[in-house]
């Protein structure tokens, strides 16, 4: 109840000023996020770990850190690629463990995961037809990693009731933080 009174105490003034407070914050995520895709030169500079795939090396909810390298991708680099013609987009980690280069220099990539007991190819994560990973695919390789900082992204896909209730208390948080 003393939240309500709280709000109809409110002046329109100070909602608009709520509001415009709540569209600066999403508008200076979004751009520190194209400043790190500048920067990293990828399209996504920051990948979370959905599975277990990478065990031991990376962990379910590690936050990864991406660039697209200008140099050749080497053999035990661990990348990060969209599969040719498949649905999700959702982006795959795994470790390179052959390439195939062709005449004009372009590199044809075959992963694995480090806990998976094939290949990609063989455990049917590539598209129908795909043997390789094309470079083009590769969103990009990883740098750096924070343990488990991603399992916040987890947690509110798998839940979508979270993602109701962060809304809410967000707002409800920037509403009723007005500067005196």
């Amino acid at each position: 109840m003393d939240s309500i009174k709280a709000l109809s105490r409110l002046s329109v003034r100070q909602v608009a000023q709520q509001a415009l407070n709540f569209c600066l914050i999403v508008s200076s995520a979004l751009m520190i996020w194209k400043g790190l895709s500048v920067v990293t030169n990828t399209e996504s500079p920051i990948v979370v770990v959905l599975s277990e795939s990478m065990t031991p090396a990376f962990q379910r909810g590690d936050l990864l850190f991406l660039t697209l390298p200008s140099t050749p991708i080497n053999i035990g680099d661990i990348c990060v690629y969209k599969v040719e013609g498949k649905e999700s987009g959702i982006p795959i980690v795994h470790r390179v463990i052959q390439i195939h280069t062709k005449d004009n220099d372009t590199q044809y990539l075959l992963t694995k995961g480090d806990h998976n007991p094939a290949d990609d190819r063989q455990g049917g994560l590539y598209g129908k037809g795909q043997m390789w990973v094309k470079r083009e695919h590769v969103v990009g390789k990883v740098r750096g990693f924070l343990p488990y900082v991603g399992m916040v992204t987890i947690l509110l896909n798998e839940f979508k009731e979270l993602k109701v209730l962060l809304l809410v208390v967000l707002g409800l948080f920037v509403l009723f933080s007005k500067e005196d």
